[in-house]
């Protein structure tokens, strides 16, 4: 039993030798001066999963750190050859910071997922996000998002990520006719999906959110798998009623709390519930939140109502303010910054220090938006609409009436018959 046990050891730390040896001989090839060797080498190593970026980030953890830490150093030849191999096997650019790898095929990331017992954050983008020109909350997500340390750490170790294209992002490109273009994608919208291990939709994050508030909505997604782990169908059920009634609860005390913070006021009509410790509970429309009879139309009508009437109150210049108690779900981290930082070298310190606060009410701003207007309108969906079981059917839904682009609409909403231009044909190619 000794010998053989002996045989069986000796034949393991061979077979972990030989695809040592195998991949490291790839990431050389990966970045090799010969195209070709280069391709298939880098081909080799996406299949090999996030073992293959892996090898792939330890090989060149020195150049990696050089350039994150200098985010003015210019790329030579070699550089832009390792940025390609790592973008290309993590499927997703500027991933040298990030160290994150997606998966295109939503069936491997389903048995990704089920092997390591964990859950699935899908992203749905304009475009694709090994692109430069993706829609442009997906190029946010990858500055803001992917690049913070702490997020990339939760994606890598507790998620298994995929990404899939909805439709191509629309680019227009302006000539001032003395040789300058300015290129730029116009339209456009994201959202990232949590899914269980078997591809079953859980939430769901609408746009772009801070790192603190995203950080927030991975954690609970995550306590919600975790939750349902083991459970038969009456039991996920309930769960599942009790998060998205309780997840929208919250929202609408924070929504409610945050008005009353700048100085609003909400008008007559609404119910308050709070905890034995005197906290804010949940926020209702009082003539919706007493009916004759229960019903699942009349559960799903309070659940709309509050949200609708909140939004009703909240104008412009209170949507800024909101954002500015929030502020800080809005910064983004240094190596967010050195990733700005290398796509912007021709501004002073003075001008990016100038463009980086603006960007970040920005974020704040989109991240208020988000959560209270469009989060509210996903979990009656998530909760009882039909299109629920079927990822592709929701996230057509979620795109056609949440984000009001319609895959019936080829033009995504940027030309209509109304509107008349002075062009012929309206301009169409």
């Amino acid at each position: 039993m000794k010998s053989k046990f002996s045989v069986l050891s000796l034949l393991l730390l061979t077979l972990v030798l030989v695809r040592t040896s195998f991949a490291a001989e790839l990431v050389d090839k990966a970045v090799s001066e010969n195209a070709a060797e280069s391709a298939v080498a880098i081909e080799e190593l996406r299949n090999l999963g996030p073992a293959g970026l892996n090898e792939l980030r330890t090989r060149y953890a020195a150049e990696i750190k050089k350039h994150i830490d200098d985010p003015t150093l210019k790329p030579d030849a070699e550089w832009e050859r390792i940025t390609k191999a790592l973008d290309t096997v993590s499927s997703q650019k500027n991933s040298y910071i990030s160290g994150l790898y997606w998966y295109t095929d939503l069936d491997a990331a389903e048995r990704a997922a089920t092997a390591g017992g964990k859950p699935i954050l899908s992203l749905r983008l304009l475009g694709k996000l090994t692109d430069d020109l993706s829609c442009a909350n997906s190029r946010f997500f990858r500055t803001v998002l992917y690049s913070n340390a702490e997020i990339a750490s939760v994606l890598r170790d507790r998620f298994v990520l995929h990404w899939e294209t909805v439709r191509p992002a629309p680019v227009i490109t302006i000539d001032f006719g003395d040789g300058r273009k300015l290129e730029r994608t116009i339209t456009g919208n994201s959202i990232h999906y949590v899914l269980d291990s078997s591809g079953q939709l859980l939430e769901a994050l609408p746009g772009l959110y801070g790192p603190q508030a995203f950080l927030r909505g991975l954690t609970a997604a995550e306590g919600l798998f975790k939750s349902l782990n083991g459970k038969m169908d009456q039991q996920r059920t309930g769960l599942l009623w009790k998060y998205y009634n309780g997840q929208l609860d919250k929202i609408n005390v924070a929504w409610y709390e945050d008005i009353t913070k700048i100085g609003g006021t909400a008008p007559r009509g609404f119910a308050t519930q709070t905890t034995r410790d005197g906290k804010l509970a949940a926020i209702t429309v009082a003539p919706l939140a007493v009916t004759k009879a229960y019903s699942e139309v009349n559960v799903l009508r309070a659940m709309t109502a509050t949200p609708e009437a909140l939004g009703k109150i909240t104008d412009e210049a209170a949507w800024l303010k909101i954002a500015q108690l929030h502020a800080t779900d809005a910064v983004i981290d240094a190596g967010s910054i050195a990733l700005i930082k290398r796509q912007n070298p021709a501004l002073s310190d003075q001008e990016f220090a100038a463009m980086l606060q603006k960007f970040q009410e920005l974020i704040a701003l989109d991240t208020v938006r988000n959560e209270y207007l469009l989060h509210t309108k996903l979990y009656p969906w998530l909760l009882r609409d039909p299109s629920r079981t079927n990822l592709k059917q929701f996230n057509e839904k979620v795109y056609a009436e949440l984000f009001l682009t319609p895959g019936s609409d080829p033009w995504l909403g940027l030309l209509t018959k109304d509107a008349y231009l002075g062009i012929d044909n309206g301009g169409v190619k």
